[in-house]
């Protein structure tokens, strides 16, 4: 599990698959940022993983602040699924 911070918005919403750099990733949340007073494009903040780990996610059994965190353009993001 990891944050994914999309620079952009690629149609996306919670429960989404998602691939990135030749992995699949679902979308357990997303944060949407910038929407008032931030830069010019939106932000999604999002909490990914693979299928199996959403249970540690509904449970909160990670630690949210250790999470690895990468950054992505949303043109580098295919999205195999918009919405669950």
């Amino acid at each position: 599990m990891q944050k994914l911070i999309i620079h952009g918005d690629p149609g996306i919403r919670k429960g989404a698959t998602i691939e990135y750099e030749g992995t699949e990733y679902v979308c357990f949340g997303i944060n949407r940022q910038c929407e008032f007073n931030g830069p010019e494009e939106v932000q999604l903040w999002c909490t990914v993983g693979q299928p199996d780990e959403r249970e540690t996610y509904e449970r909160r059994e990670y630690i949210p602040m250790h999470l690895d965190v990468e950054s992505a353009d949303a043109e580098e993001i295919t999205v195999l699924e918009a919405a669950a």
